[in-house]
């Protein structure tokens, strides 16, 4: 255990060697720095490496060891848990490290670890490219992808992990190793999502698809058609192509240019229609959906980058999120989603969501630990608000919504999607086979446990 003295000593080191900021309590920016995108986390580290490179990132991981500190890494920072983040330990944050490399004949990308899915999706426009991202711009591309990866391209180009070519990843020795298919084999596998228990991932480099075109739907409808629409919705997409996807939202009127002022605060349900191709096919797909009696309308084509961005929730507010993969969605389902719905907290940025699976999804690699792929819909409650006095209700919401959807999950879970909700859940989103495998390659690269800040794995 090391003393005070040496402690101050390896931290004015660290200060020396990095070539990136080293931030401790005290420090200008500190609370900015240990700050996350969920405001119900609220932790207190005792040292903030700003990495810069891969060899700051080594150097930090050297310097928690030797001092005995935990260690959490922060990319996007947008872990509902508040993964990225720890009381009295070290933080590896590279969000400096955001470099985005596009290498058009080969159609990949690189990524740095610290790359938000909006310097991702701005990099690969220009030439027309894409791969499967988030649902907003501001998730952190790595902890995406290596925890598997949804967003509205997972239908027709699979899911983000699928897309995975290599990483570049830190060990918890500090050695920096290279996995791709030929190298570290096993690691490679075990990264296909079970996302930072391995090492600290410092760059990404993944397939990348054509995508000249992209277009939306975005129809509001009052909450008395909720059931319609969702049931009208679920037909549209089980019958359209791949490069269609979406999904059906609860939620409170946004104070936005597009929401007439009077139904601002007011409950509301969405339905979302995504299409990776031109907008007169879109608009084919949407006739149902248009034709159902609806208070907003916006049908366009729209790069999709900017579309991406179109749907971010503020940083600042207090969240709490969850999720199940369903068999299926029959008239006995959204009848009990809509009913959920209408229980919304309102008003809040509090959304239901279901979103659809299959295509790709489904299509891709069977060997990976991704075990929700032949879910055909998932339930996202995604608990998002302002004021501490609607924790409880807002919380309780959450939980409802799993519990009342029991009869049609598959029981497997995506873990993006979810918080701290125990070792029999992440067991869930990994699989029980692949989970213990994936203790066997955390013995292999990380016998101590270094890494346990994230749906954890424990080697064995």
């Amino acid at each position: 255990m090391a003393t005070p003295s040496t402690a101050g000593a390896a931290l004015s080191a660290l200060r020396e060697d990095l070539t990136g900021d080293v931030i401790a309590p005290g420090d200008p920016g500190y609370d900015d720095a240990r700050t996350v995108f969920n405001a119900m986390i609220d932790k207190r580290p005792a040292v903030i490496a700003q990495c810069a490179d891969d060899a700051d990132v080594a150097r930090s991981v050297r310097f928690a060891r030797d001092l005995d500190l935990k260690i959490a890494v922060r990319g996007g920072g947008h872990s509902v848990a508040g993964m990225g983040v720890n009381d009295n330990g070290l933080v590896i944050d590279l969000r400096r490290m955001h470099e985005v490399t596009v290498y058009r004949a080969a159609q990949s990308v690189r990524v740095q670890g610290g790359a938000l899915m909006s310097h991702l999706d701005r990099a690969t426009q220009p030439y027309g490219l894409a791969t499967t991202g988030g649902r907003v711009s501001t998730t952190g591309v790595a902890g995406f992808v290596l925890g598997g990866g949804s967003g509205w391209l997972d239908r027709v180009h699979g899911l983000a992990v699928d897309n995975l070519i290599g990483v570049d990843l830190v060990t918890a020795d500090g050695t920096e190793v290279h996995a791709s298919a030929q190298q570290h084999p096993d690691l490679f596998w075990a990264l296909h999502g079970g996302g930072g228990n391995f090492g600290v991932a410092t760059s990404l480099t993944l397939r990348l698809h054509e995508l000249p075109a992209f277009s939306v739907a975005l129809l509001l409808y009052l909450p008395e058609f909720a059931r319609e629409v969702t049931r009208t919705y679920r037909d549209v997409i089980e019958a359209a192509p791949v490069e269609a996807s979406g999904g059906v939202i609860h939620l409170t009127g946004p104070p936005e240019e597009f929401v007439p002022p009077h139904l601002v605060g007011q409950l509301l349900c969405g339905a979302l229609l995504t299409y990776a191709g031109a907008e007169d096919d879109m608009r084919k797909l949407a006739e149902p959906l248009l034709a159902l009696p609806h208070e907003v309308e916006i049908v366009t084509a729209i790069p999709y980058a900017d579309f991406q961005c179109m749907l971010d929730d503020p940083p600042g507010l207090r969240n709490h999120w969850s999720a199940e993969y369903l068999t299926g969605a029959p008239d006995e389902f959204v009848d009990v989603f809509c009913a959920l719905g209408d229980a919304v907290p309102v008003p809040t940025a509090t959304q239901s969501a279901l979103f659809p699976l299959g295509g790709a999804i489904a299509d891709g690699p069977t060997e990976y630990p991704v075990p929700y792929r032949d879910a055909r819909w998932a339930v996202h409650p995604y608990g998002c608000w302002e004021d501490p006095a609607d924790d409880e209700r807002c919380v309780q919401w959450v939980h409802d919504v799993r519990t009342r959807v029991q009869p049609w999950s598959t029981g497997a879970v995506y873990l993006n999607f979810i918080g701290d909700e125990g070792a029999e859940r992440v067991i869930a989103g990994l699989g029980t086979e692949h989970t213990r495998r994936l203790a066997s390659v955390k013995r292999q690269y990380d016998p101590d446990n270094v890494f346990r800040f994230n749906h954890n794995i424990v080697p064995s």
